[in-house]
């Protein structure tokens, strides 16, 4: 599920906590960056089970109305697009779904209704439900469709679902915007998923053994914390219009991380490593990062070279 970006980010964060709290233990540092990232993992769960439960919610609602002293007509017949969505249906009726909301001790129903009321109030007065409600198209693409839109465009922004999971986690508060972005990532590729397919893993296993994921984390972080003294130096004297103390936190650990990808992973060619950082720097750093972070790299990925202390071997790894 994660890809080689998302991992990178797990580790620009759990680098960030290290240095900021003063930790010097290593290892400890690498046992906060696994359980964060299983956490990433139960938030998703957990956004899963929000949206399904938005679902459910809307049943009720229509249920209740049906039973009014006097319902209206609309009372009565109910458009039940929305409860008919045959994404949040496929992903309720999932059995592995089921074993992980259970296991979480997910309930919203009679813990935290309040938060999707909240969410379902806002997003019936959305024109994008509105249009999507009254649109005839009627089929998987166009429900798939219309969950997508919902996350990308309102969950940013929806204080009171962020707020709600601040309370349940700190790892929640940080990896709220990341599990946007995997689930939209997981529904837009979703195919032939039905009752008994298996959600997939937080580590990606297609094409690389289970365990080389949770090995490159593992290694990206201590290596890029052994070598933070040496890169730190060589950042320093080629950032001749910068102090080194101006340079952001951020920036110098984006920029350490890179470095330790040129120099200590034969594998992963310099220009995946240059484009995967530079991305990142544009949404994890300040808004001029991203052309000061890829001028140093350039810069350092050619003295690198040719002071012969990169050396790939390979095709590299290619994704992103």
């Amino acid at each position: 599920m994660l890809n080689r970006r998302f991992l990178r980010i797990k580790v620009l964060q759990a680098l960030y906590a290290y240095i900021e709290s003063g930790e010097t233990n290593i290892n400890n540092g690498i046992k906060n960056l696994l359980e964060s990232i299983g956490k990433l993992y139960e938030l998703f769960i957990w956004q899963l089970s929000f949206l399904v439960e938005t679902k459910r919610f809307a049943e009720n609602k229509i249920t209740e109305n049906k039973h009014k002293y006097i319902p209206t007509y609309e009372d009565l017949h109910p458009n039940m697009k929305y409860v008919n969505n045959r994404l949040l249906n496929v992903i309720e009726d999932n059995v592995d779904f089921k074993k992980h909301e259970a296991a979480l001790k997910i309930n919203w129903a009679d813990d935290h209704q309040d938060v999707v009321k909240k969410y379902y109030t806002m997003m019936k007065d959305t024109p994008e439900y509105k249009k999507y409600m009254a649109d005839k198209t009627d089929n998987f693409a166009s429900d798939k469709k219309f969950i997508v839109t919902m996350i990308s465009e309102y969950f940013a922004d929806l204080d009171v679902l962020q707020d709600f999971y601040e309370d349940k986690s700190i790892y929640f508060c940080d990896d709220y915007h990341l599990v946007s972005s995997m689930l939209i990532e997981f529904f837009t590729k979703m195919k032939n998923f039905d009752v008994n397919t298996k959600l997939p893993e937080i580590y990606k296993t297609e094409n690389v053994e289970a365990n080389a994921d949770e090995e490159f984390i593992q290694e990206l972080f201590r290596e890029t914390i052994n070598h933070y003294e040496e890169f730190g130096k060589l950042i320093a004297d080629n950032t001749n219009n910068w102090e080194k103390e101006r340079i952001c936190l951020m920036d110098m650990i984006i920029l350490k991380m890179a470095l330790t990808e040129f120099v200590c992973f034969p594998f992963i060619p310099v220009k995946v490593t240059m484009n995967e950082y530079i991305e990142i720097s544009k949404y994890f750093s300040t808004p001029k990062s991203k052309i000061f972070v890829n001028g140093i790299l350039d810069k350092l990925a050619k003295k690198l070279t040719d002071a012969g202390k990169i050396e790939k071997k390979g095709l590299g790894l290619l994704e992103k």
